[in-house]
């Protein structure tokens, strides 16, 4: 299943802009876009990007730093001394907010 990038903004409360700014920034490659040149997420990009959110966010980290966090396990995702409980719970908000948005 994929999601628009107005639905994944919506989601983590942030501008589309800005999405399209950590894409470039992280080096997100997006899965599947529309010939149009829009983007449709998939929920393992939207876990990734909520990893960026947290960081960034949540946490206050840089960019910079927020880079270097993700770089310190070879798969981009945080590493296991980072709050497991956090992701956990903002992935289980962002899940039951695209339930709503499938029963709309």
């Amino acid at each position: 299943m994929y999601y628009s990038i107005g639905e994944v903004a919506s989601l983590l409360n942030v501008n589309t802009s800005l999405l399209r700014y950590w894409e470039k920034e992280f080096k997100i490659k997006i899965e599947k876009k529309s010939k149009a040149g829009k983007r449709f997420y998939t929920v393992s990009e939207i876990g990734v990007l909520t990893e960026i959110y947290i960081l960034l966010k949540e946490k206050g980290y840089t960019i910079d730093g927020a880079k270097k966090e993700l770089d310190k396990n070879n798969d981009g995702h945080l590493t296991d001394d980072f709050s497991k409980d956090e992701i956990i719970e903002k992935l289980e908000s962002i899940k039951k907010k695209l339930k709503n948005l499938i029963s709309l």
